[in-house]
């Protein structure tokens, strides 16, 4: 093993570590009786939710779902 192949893997173990903390931070899909009636989406925060904290934390989880999709491959070929 060489030293990259533990910076990949320090990499993955952190990547690892926030996508846990994004996950449990993001609250539900369920949005009460509100989302029944369907005039949730309605609002304004409904309309700009991709701007709002939580839509930054979506695309943040995404992208480090990708991310640790990637580092898996990675790590089981053993390129490093």
């Amino acid at each position: 093993m060489n030293a990259l192949n533990y910076v990949v893997g320090v990499i993955f173990i952190l990547v690892c570590a926030v996508l846990v903390i994004l996950v449990l931070l993001q609250e539900g899909k369920s949005q009460g009786l509100g989302a029944i009636q369907g005039t949730v989406e309605n609002t304004y925060w409904g309309k700009n939710k991709g701007r709002s904290t939580e839509g930054m934390m979506k695309k943040a989880t995404v992208f480090l779902c990708a991310l640790f999709i990637i580092l898996s491959i990675l790590l089981d070929m053993n390129l490093f």
